[in-house]
């Protein structure tokens, strides 16, 4: 029995330290674009679909091109988005809008908010701190 009570301990402190790996590293996706994330839009045009990047279970970041990146905050939560190898994002006439959806294993999540980041700011100063780097 006391081993069984000791596997159920360890398998509960396990879990935790997941679900902590996970918000952690969410949180540095986070950390690294929110001095360049922008105020709240209505929405984008996106011919295509770049990559996508989980920080939550309510928030992902679309990159519609090279230069081009979204921090997408949906309604409610989707369970499976920080696990999920591929998601979808509903459209109207190549423009995403908080009308539209993110789909991630059959749930759709309402987008609630948008916000651009400005990424050539982004790697501007990345860029300028890698150099600064190198020189000391």
């Amino acid at each position: 029995m006391k081993n069984m009570l000791a596997l159920a301990l360890i398998a509960v402190v396990a879990s935790g330290c997941a679900s902590g790996l996970s918000r952690s590293r969410g949180d540095l996706v986070l950390a690294r674009y929110e001095p360049y994330i922008g105020e709240e839009i209505r929405g984008f045009t996106a011919f295509r679909q770049q990559s996508w990047q989980p920080v939550s279970r309510t928030q992902l970041i679309l990159w519609t091109s090279m230069n081009d990146a979204y921090l997408l905050t949906i309604s409610n939560n989707c369970p499976d988005l920080m696990f999920s190898n591929a998601i979808g994002v509903s459209s109207t006439v190549s423009e995403i809008s908080t009308f539209e959806h993110v789909t991630v294993r059959g749930d759709r999540c309402m987008i609630q908010k948008i916000q651009p980041i400005d990424i050539r700011a982004w790697r501007r100063d990345r860029d300028a701190n890698a150099d600064r780097q190198a020189s000391s």
